[in-house]
């Protein structure tokens, strides 16, 4: 997927240093600081998502393409949650960082469960993430959490992961009971308000 077709100030030069960055360090828990830093700048800067990458769905969150390495290696979307709309507690099985562009993000993290069907336990509740903001939202390692839209006004955040996220098959998990089901996310291919 073409960054060019986005045609946003500053997607093109990010893409290029986070491949840069996983040409030089692989290693997860470098690799997601150095993203992060990266993600930091990119909305500092002059970066804008076209109108059509900020429409939230009134039935669901959408996770809209602006980048999908070629081979798989990373991912940026833009993900974005109606006002009170949440996912499911769900993990990635990949790294990925996380920066808020407009909005504030609430996100419960919870202890990556060793086995099924057991009770997972909180780790942290009550984060708010706002606009500008970056987080490391999970490495292979440390990857459960749920996230929602908090505030007045649609969340939209800029995700970067190691993978393919529109197409990876993930773990949702049922907090109470453990229970797991598996889900895609899929890309949302045709911007709409729907």
């Amino acid at each position: 997927m073409s960054v060019e077709s986005k045609n946003d100030s500053g997607l093109a030069e990010f893409v290029s240093e986070i491949d840069g960055i996983l040409n030089r360090d692989p290693d997860e828990q470098n690799l997601t600081k150095e993203v992060a830093t990266q993600l930091e700048k990119l909305l500092a800067g002059p970066f804008t998502l076209p109108l059509e990458f900020t429409r939230p769905r009134k039935d669901r969150y959408v996770m809209y393409p602006l980048y999908v390495d070629p081979e798989k290696r990373f991912s940026v979307a833009a993900a974005v949650w109606n006002v009170g709309q949440a996912t499911p507690v769900h993990g990635h099985d990949t790294w990925g960082v996380v920066g808020i562009y407009s909005g504030i993000e609430g996100e419960t993290r919870y202890n990556k469960p060793l086995v099924e069907d057991v009770p997972l336990t909180v780790a942290e509740d009550g984060l708010k993430w706002r606009s500008g903001e970056v987080t490391i939202c999970c490495t292979t390692d440390d990857d459960v959490h749920q996230v929602a839209c908090i505030g007045d006004e649609p969340c939209i955040g800029i995700h970067v992961y190691g993978d393919d996220i529109g197409t990876l098959s993930r773990r949702s998990y049922d907090p109470v009971t453990g229970e797991v089901k598996w889900f895609t996310s899929h890309w949302e291919t045709s911007p709409t308000s729907s």
